[in-house]
């Protein structure tokens, strides 16, 4: 108990961390669907559906451009379990982005366009967390960056009024820089330091169908494909104690990351002119994050080739929203989710100190005359972590490193905002 009332009054002093989905995943595509839980599968609103669900695109009666930002301040805290010792987080502002255009429609036969083309830009999984120095889990992570944009060319076809199916290409371009201290037994420095970044590419798809078997209710079904992110000729850098420098030779490293195949299913239902309900379930295949292995280009007997091992499991989200009309231009909104963490007991790193929460949603969306809309959201998140990584551990031949274990305390405001040009 006394634990956590230090943890507690640790974190009033400090501003919120972001992780707004399971794992490293970033769900914040579109501010109309963020505002109702992130449920936008089966309820097409605007350009975001190229990300949502291609098939429901062609339903779209407007040409349109629509950009959306959600700023995120990066902060938390962790205290150790045998100690008492406690950190906080130093991270720099997040900036997930979300860029759309479609088109197709004729101005002056819109009814009658069946095919509509998309192009989509947006940042699906990140995580950018620096803890401040000196902390205790120093050997196992003092900064790691990690962020993919996907660029989707989509095409979206309406087969008649109750069916639309389309998909897009995705190409993903990224970067990751992780960053550790290095236990040493010099005499001048115990702990040297690593810096191991690069950027990464890869490639996927994602597809949807959509149904709307009556006037009230629709029906989608979203797939996004696994893409594994390649670093081909990254940048190792160590920052060790001369008599040391050569057992840690600076060089090249090559390595893959996993980024989860994500399948939804979700429904909308239109109660009457004001009121829309929309929930969407997803799986995520978070099994394929088994471990991230750097290898080196340049190796010695205190350089290895390293694993981080995550053994992630599969997981499940499940989002609820609601869209009510205040006036003819403005629109109100809530919404509720819940995401099951990927980490399993004794693979929580500080990292990723990932665990089940529900998040609370609320926005707005107003039109100006007949082109323009603006819409903004608001996410809130807290999520309470307690366990340790002793099973993640790979120590290197005559190392020994203790499990970090402790508990990790999160809270989250993320405030978004995006504007689209109807045409």
């Amino acid at each position: 108990m006394n634990k956590m009332k230090k943890l507690l009054s640790l974190l009033i002093l400090i501003s919120p961390i972001i992780y707004k989905a399971q794992g490293f995943q970033v769900n914040l595509q579109g501010q109309a669907q963020q505002a109702m839980g992130g449920a936008g599968a089966a309820l097409i609103q605007d350009g975001a559906a190229v990300f949502f669900n291609p098939g429901g695109m062609s339903f779209l009666k407007d040409n349109s451009i629509n950009l959306g930002i959600t700023p995120v301040i990066s902060h938390g805290a962790f205290l150790e379990s045998n100690t008492n010792a406690s950190a906080i987080t130093q991270s720099p502002v997040g900036t997930p982005f979300a860029g759309y255009a479609v088109w197709g429609a004729d101005s002056s036969q819109k009814a009658l366009s069946r095919f509509k083309f998309g192009l989509g830009a947006y940042t699906p999984f990140g995580s950018t967390i620096k803890w401040q120095d000196g902390w205790s889990g120093r050997v196992f992570l003092t900064q790691i960056q990690l962020f993919a944009v996907y660029i989707q060319p989509t095409i979206s076809y309406k087969i008649n009024d109750k069916w639309g199916i389309g998909g897009g290409f995705v190409y993903a371009s990224g970067k990751v820089n992780l960053q550790q201290d290095i236990p040493t037994a010099s005499q001048t420095s115990y702990y040297g330091h690593a810096t191991i970044g690069g950027n990464a590419t890869g490639y996927g798809f994602n597809g949807g169908l959509y149904y709307k078997p009556f006037s009230k209710l629709s029906i989608g079904l979203t797939y996004r494909s696994q893409v594994n992110m390649d670093v081909k000729k990254g940048a190792a850098t160590f920052t060790v104690p001369s008599s040391l420098a050569a057992d840690f030779p600076n060089g090249s490293f090559t390595s893959s990351l996993p980024l989860p195949q994500v399948a939804t299913l979700g429904f909308a239902y239109k109660v009457n002119d004001k009121l829309a309900l929309a929930f969407d379930a997803s799986f995520v295949g978070w099994q394929a994050y088994k471990s991230i292995t750097f290898k080196f280009a340049d190796t010695t007997a205190q350089l290895h080739n390293t694993t981080l091992v995550r053994n992630y499991q599969n997981a499940y989200s499940f989002r609820l929203g609601g869209q009510y009309k205040i006036l003819n231009n403005l629109y109100g909104r809530l919404g509720v989710s819940y995401l099951i963490s990927p980490v399993k007991n004794g693979y929580v790193t500080p990292d990723i100190p990932d665990g089940n929460r529900l998040n609370v949603m609320a926005g707005l969306g107003y039109s100006v005359g007949k082109h323009f809309v603006a819409n903004a959201s608001f996410t809130f998140e807290d999520i309470t972590r307690k366990g340790d990584n002793s099973l993640s551990i790979v120590p290197l031949p005559g190392q020994t490193i203790h499990p970090l274990s402790g508990t990790y305390k999160v809270f989250i405001y993320a405030p978004g905002l995006s504007v689209t040009y109807k045409f």
